[in-house]
């Protein structure tokens, strides 16, 4: 099979495309970036106007994973910033795709559960309806849906994913970077609701519903198990071998945002999102237990 990832560059990006490239699959890395990619051929664009990057998505499945990363302070800048990262390239594929001689087979649109918000105690499965809020979380999610939307496909899957956890990326380096320093306890309340993913299930994910024709929609992309912070926490002391961790009230932590230009509510707020539709699917997961899949990670040093 023919992959076309667009925004394949990243971490998760080049994650995916040395899982495909393993089983065989002819993995195309659409860049906007100089640098030479480790897995997949590197082909060039701009992300914003049709080139002869186009020509690649002729008969292969597309992936599109383009966007800057949402560690950012929550200003109108970078909320724009963040959408249009988004959508422009997102629209550049729509107009190539639109000049295809026929649709390309299926397209995997990525996104995020944050486009829930902050859900409270509601346990969410793929039938709950985008929130409103908060602009850099549902905003962006939701402008970045609705633009993919333009894509002409002949099978359409928007994965909408949480928290990947992998080694050397942000989300998770952070994490266990908190646990180091000694502030490994809970954050904010604690009790707001994490979901949560191993690197390896979104891999085998993104193969289920590249391979699956049944496979269609939204799915959530998420381990059936999903924590609370304080669960997630302990469960990186744990793995590290830290007994103890201080906790980061909310204040803390809205402070500490700014020193380290984020968004405090991507660690004050929560969904509880279960991934009815892969379950429905009989889809098995390799890494559904948090403390088994950060010991997984961590395996050979923290």
């Amino acid at each position: 099979m023919k992959v076309v990832i667009a925004g394949g560059s990243g971490a998760l990006g080049q994650r995916i495309a040395r899982d495909l490239t393993g089983r065989g699959d002819d993995v195309v890395v659409l860049s906007r970036s100089a640098t030479r990619v480790r897995w997949g051929r590197q082909v060039h664009w701009d992300g914003r106007t049709l080139g002869p990057w186009a020509a690649e998505l002729s008969g292969a499945a597309l992936i599109n994973l383009c966007g800057e990363l949402v560690f950012r302070r929550p200003t109108p800048a970078g909320i724009a910033l963040l959408t249009r990262s988004r959508t422009e390239p997102t629209r550049a594929l729509a107009r190539a795709c639109a000049a295809l001689d026929r649709p390309v087979p299926v397209l995997l649109q990525m996104s995020t559960l944050a486009i829930y918000g902050d859900a409270g105690e509601a346990t969410l499965d793929e039938s709950a309806p985008p929130a409103d809020g908060p602009p850099q979380m549902a905003g962006v999610a939701r402008a970045w849906e609705e633009a993919a939307e333009q894509i002409t496909a002949a099978r359409r899957v928007t994965l909408r994913t949480g928290i990947v956890f992998d080694r050397d990326t942000p989300a998770f380096d952070r994490l266990t970077g908190f646990v180091r320093w000694g502030l490994g306890g809970r954050m904010g309340s604690g009790r707001q609701w994490i979901s949560w993913l191993h690197i390896d299930d979104l891999c085998a994910i993104v193969r289920h519903c590249l391979d699956d024709p049944a496979m269609s929609g939204i799915v959530h992309v998420t381990s059936p198990h999903p924590v609370r912070n304080s669960d997630l926490m302990a469960a990186l002391r744990h793995a590290m071998g830290r007994s103890v961790g201080l906790p980061s009230p909310a204040p803390l932590v809205r402070l500490g945002s700014v020193f380290m230009r984020a968004d405090p509510l991507l660690v004050l707020t929560g969904r509880r999102c279960v991934p009815k539709r892969l379950q429905d699917a009989g889809f098995e997961f390799r890494h559904p237990r948090l403390r088994l899949a950060v010991a997984d990670l961590l395996r050979g040093g923290a």
